[in-house]
């Protein structure tokens, strides 16, 4: 007998990630054309909160024009780092930069936690801080939100703190409700003395930031992301605002090179072109509040008001199964939610106008007929 046939693989892994639940990330856009039968130029891909207008001139230009993508990238992001401290006002000693915001995470995770320590965060919200730390052994408290607008319930939040405490997630503008965090609630998360993490993957869509903050607290990280302001989700770049005793941890366990020359190079140059990015910002922001205006025409459903390029709706009647499985048929894509203080609701990203437009057309005929 073979010693394939003898030896049971699973036995030698850890227990606990073997009942580890998957993270269910969306499906790629080939493998979606294939499946539904339509060429990928018709899909209207509203599912995953990308930036509909995608990269910048400059950015696309720095990706065609690099000659050296045969060597090893800056392993640690020097001239990009450079470049935030202009376009942030902030220590470049204190960015840390990162395979997208999600890197950042893990590694925080990875550092700070022992197993049998806990994480808190603020359900519904995003999964990965659930995810990473359940398989980095920690305790995950999901504190609940409150359902009536998903604000963070404060009081369980910090009869939820205790002596094995050691990371506190909070996203704002929440995904995937849209809604944000007053910094009252973030300054008293903070003066637990806990380590306080304010993901702000879509703060530029909500004109308001924690990053001041960063110069007041020494507990403070603040962690944004490319993808969403510069279009550039495919290239996986983020970056967080840190200590300077944890940025120097950071550089110690992170991947030599983390970071691609690519991805360095176009979130490099989408800085250098500031108008350019918030002139598609605005535009974004106003298209959401068009799109809000459109949903709340539609009885069935409620949509909930977002500080994010994504909005929030709950089914007033109908099934959001339905309309989730309804679209992709016409290759409209949105994302499906039926889990707890998350039933029968689904999330539409902000696309171009002719893409909102298509989504509601399609969105009235499921609904109506």
């Amino acid at each position: 007998m073979t010693i394939e046939k003898t030896l049971n693989l699973e036995n030698l892994m850890r227990p606990d990630l073997l009942e580890l639940e998957e993270y269910t990330p969306v499906e790629p856009l080939d493998q979606l054309s294939t499946r539904l039968g339509i060429p990928i130029e018709k899909l209207v891909k509203l599912d995953a909160n990308e930036n509909p207008y995608g990269a910048s001139p400059a950015a696309l230009k720095a990706i065609q024009s690099q000659e050296y993508y045969h060597i090893y990238p800056d392993p640690s992001c020097t001239a990009l780092r450079q470049e935030l401290e202009k376009y942030i006002g902030v220590d470049k000693e204190r960015i840390f930069i990162g395979s997208g915001s999600d890197e950042l995470l893990e590694l925080l995770i990875r550092l700070f936690i022992t197993p049998g320590d806990n994480i808190l965060d603020f359900g519904p919200t995003f999964g990965m801080y659930s995810f990473l730390g359940k398989l980095y052994q920690a305790e995950v408290r999901s504190v609940p939100r409150l359902i009536e607008d998903y604000s963070l319930d404060l009081p369980a939040a910090l009869a939820a703190i205790d002596s094995r405490t050691k990371l506190i997630f909070v996203c704002t503008p929440n995904n995937p409700t849209g809604n944000t965090c007053p910094e009252s609630t973030v300054r008293a998360l903070l003066d637990t003395g806990r380590l306080v993490v304010v993901d702000e993957a879509y703060h530029d869509f909500a004109g308001h930031s924690f990053l001041n903050l960063t110069n007041e607290y020494p507990n403070l990280i603040v962690l944004r992301t490319f993808s969403k302001l510069s279009g550039l989700a495919g290239l996986r770049v983020g970056y967080g605002v840190l200590p300077l005793a944890v940025a120097r941890q950071l550089w110690k366990i992170k991947q030599p090179y983390n970071v691609t020359v690519a991805g360095q190079e176009a979130a490099r140059a989408s800085l250098q072109e500031r108008e350019w990015i918030e002139t598609h910002v605005q535009k974004i922001v106003e298209e959401r509040e068009r799109l809000f205006g459109m949903l709340q025409e539609i009885n069935a459903i409620e949509p909930l008001p977002s500080a994010s390029n994504f909005i929030f709706c709950r089914m007033r009647r109908g099934s959001a199964s339905e309309v989730k499985f309804g679209l992709e048929k016409q290759g409209v894509l949105v994302r499906y939610y039926n889990k707890p203080m998350l039933e029968n609701a689904f999330r539409v990203s902000v696309g171009r106008p002719e893409q909102n437009e298509t989504f509601i057309e399609q969105l009235k005929q499921i609904l109506y007929n």
